[in-house]
């Protein structure tokens, strides 16, 4: 995923600090029809109503093994992505037309941690939106 939260960045320089992060043990996933300006989610725009829900992702078992990208070597930067189908809820109202997708630390409301472009579409009624198992996937360098 493309932006890396600020939330998510100064965590991880806190650390460095000694203070401890518990990373959560789920993390959701959330579509977006605005993209955020910037990584603290300025203008973020996620769907609501209409059966809309976040999805999880379970951190011991929802994500595959951490590999270099592309199969590269210990040079190129590491990623992870989804180990299953993720599926959102059959929508009973349109949810416009999404562009992108952001992980949460919470169900509902909750911090921003990454976020990232996708190719637009327009998601209806009855139009299941889902991602294809290893296809969300999150890098870091």
């Amino acid at each position: 995923m493309a932006g890396k939260s600020v939330y998510l960045e100064d965590k991880w320089l806190n650390m460095w600090k000694g203070t401890a992060f518990t990373f959560p043990a789920t993390t959701y996933v959330a579509l977006l029809t605005t993209n955020p300006t910037d990584d603290t989610g300025t203008a973020l725009v996620e769907v609501s109503g209409g059966a809309y829900a976040r999805q999880a992702i379970t951190g011991s078992t929802g994500w595959s093994s951490i590999a270099p990208v592309s199969g590269g070597s210990g040079t190129t930067p590491e990623q992870m992505s989804n180990a299953a189908v993720i599926t959102f809820p059959t929508p009973t109202a349109s949810w416009g037309t999404i562009v992108g997708i952001a992980l949460y630390d919470a169900v509902t409301a909750g911090n921003l941690l990454y976020w990232a472009s996708i190719s637009s579409q327009a998601i209806g009624v009855g139009v299941v939106a889902s991602f294809a198992a290893n296809t969300l996937k999150v890098t870091d360098d």
